[in-house]
C-alpha cells in the first residue's frame, strides 16, 4: 500500500458499511470542514456556469458517494463548487450487502480499462491494497431512503450551498416485479416531481447503473430515455435535465440518444461516464465481491479515464455536427488538475470528480490553483 494512500483518509469509508456512513459519515477533511464554522467565500461574481446556473467553477462531485446534506455541506466548503445528492429514488431501496467497494488492479501498464476487452470477462484482480492512481469497484446497487427522509434533508442541502454553489440532485426511476413500461416510465417522472419540490434548480437523472438485474442499462435504449426524458420534463418544466450515461460504443446508438432526447427538447445536458462493467477476481480468481449477480462490478477511478474521454469527445462532435445546443459533464478517471484539464480540452463544460474527490478532499482547491 502507498504511504500517500495511508495518510489518507476518504471521506466516504471503504471499511465501514454504506447505512454507517450514512448515518456517521463523512469522514476526514470532509467531517473537520463540517466541524469549523462556515468558510468565508469570496462575494465576486461566479465566472462559469452549469446547466445555465452560474458558479464559480463547473467542477464537483457527481453522484455516488455524497449520501446526504452533511456530504454535500462538507463538499461546497471543501471547494467543490457542484455537489451531486447521491441519486434518489421514489420509495426506500437497500444497498447491496458489504462490502461495496474494492481496489482495483487492471493488467495494462498504464492501469486503464478499455471498453470491449476481454480482460474485463477474464477478471480484474480487485482486493484492499489501495494505491494511486487510484480505481475502485463501485457495487452499491443505488439505494435510497424514503422520500420522506431524503426530501427534507435535499432542502437542507440546497440551503448549504455558498455563493457561487450549486447543489444538483440526482434520480432515477426503480423497476419493481410485475411493473409495466408505462408505469416504470410514471415513476421517473413522479421521483422527478419529487425532487423538484425540493426547490432544485437542476437535476441529473441517471441510465446508467446496471441495478435492474443482467447489467442491462437504461441508457442502451435510446428510444426509452427519450419517452422517459418527455414524461420527465412534463413534470418538471423549465428546470434543466442532465441525464448520465455509460459508456455507449456505437456512434449511432450516441446519436440516436441525442436526437431522441435534446432533438425533442427535454434534456439539456449530458453526464458521462459512471463505471465500466468489469468482472472482478479475488488473488485465487474467485468471484471478489460475496451474492448471487455480484460476479461483476462497475470499476470507477483512473481506470476509466481514457473511455470517459472518449465519450466527450464523441459527445462533443455530436454536438458540433448536429448544431443541437446540449451541455457535456466529464466524469471518469479525473484524479489530478491534469485531468480536469484534459476533459476541458475533449469539450467538456463542466467537470466532476467521484473516486478521485474520495481519497483526496483538496482535490478542488488544487484544481482552481493550476487555472
Amino acid at each position: 500500500m502507498s504511504q500517500d494512500i495511508q495518510q489518507s483518509e476518504p471521506f466516504y469509508d471503504v471499511n465501514r458499511t454504506y447505512e454507517d456512513n450514512y448515518e456517521q459519515g463523512p469522514f476526514g477533511a470532509f467531517a473537520e470542514a463540517l466541524q469549523r464554522d462556515e468558510e468565508a467565500v469570496s462575494a465576486e461574481t461566479p465566472a462559469d456556469s452549469f446547466l445555465g446556473v452560474p458558479v464559480n467553477l463547473a467542477f464537483g462531485i457527481p453522484a455516488g458517494p455524497l449520501l446526504n446534506s452533511r456530504f454535500t455541506t462538507a463538499a461546497f466548503r471543501m471547494g467543490f463548487d457542484l455537489a451531486t445528492y447521491k441519486t434518489v429514488r421514489s420509495r426506500a431501496w437497500g444497498c447491496n450487502p458489504f462490502p461495496n467497494v474494492l481496489a482495483v488492479h487492471p493488467r495494462s501498464a498504464d492501469g486503464s480499462l478499455t471498453p470491449g476487452s476481454p480482460e474485463l470477462d477474464e477478471g480484474v484482480l480487485a482486493d484492499t491494497n489501495y494505491e494511486r492512481p487510484i480505481s475502485i469497484s463501485n457495487s452499491f446497487g443505488v439505494p435510497s431512503q424514503d422520500p420522506d427522509l431524503w426530501q427534507p434533508d435535499m432542502f437542507r442541502a440546497i440551503a448549504a450551498a455558498g455563493p457561487g454553489q450549486l447543489l444538483v440532485p440526482g434520480f432515477q426511476g426503480s423497476r419493481v416485479e410485475g411493473m409495466t413500461e408505462e408505469e416504470y416510465i410514471a415513476d421517473h417522472a413522479t421521483t422527478a416531481r419529487l425532487v423538484k419540490e425540493t426547490g432544485a434548480k437542476v437535476m441529473v437523472m441517471n441510465t446508467s447503473c446496471p441495478n435492474e438485474g443482467h447489467n442491462v442499462l437504461l441508457c442502451h435504449n435510446p428510444l426509452l430515455v427519450g419517452r422517459i426524458a418527455e414524461a420527465v420534463k412534463n413534470e418538471i418544466g423549465d428546470t434543466p435535465l442532465m441525464v448520465k450515461l455509460a459508456y455507449i460504443p456505437d456512434d449511432a446508438a450516441l446519436e440516436l440518444m441525442v436526437r431522441s432526447t435534446v432533438g425533442r427538447g427535454t434534456v439539456q445536458g449530458f453526464s458521462t461516464i459512471n463505471t465500466i462493467s468489469a468482472r472482478l477476481v479475488d488473488a485465487e480468481g474467485r468471484q471478489a465481491l460475496p451474492g448471487k449477480g455480484r460476479d461483476r462490478s462497475g470499476v470507477c477511478g483512473h481506470a476509466i479515464r481514457g473511455a470517459g474521454l472518449d465519450m466527450v469527445s464523441r459527445l462533443a462532435a455530436i454536438r458540433e455536427k448536429s448544431g443541437l445546443d446540449f451541455a457535456i459533464n466529464g466524469v471518469g478517471g479525473v484524479v489530478t488538475p491534469d485531468d480536469f484539464a484534459a476533459y476541458k480540452r475533449a469539450g467538456a463544460d463542466s467537470v466532476m470528480s467521484a473516486t478521485g474527490a474520495m481519497w483526496d478532499a483538496d482535490l478542488a482547491r488544487k484544481i482552481k490553483a493550476s487555472l
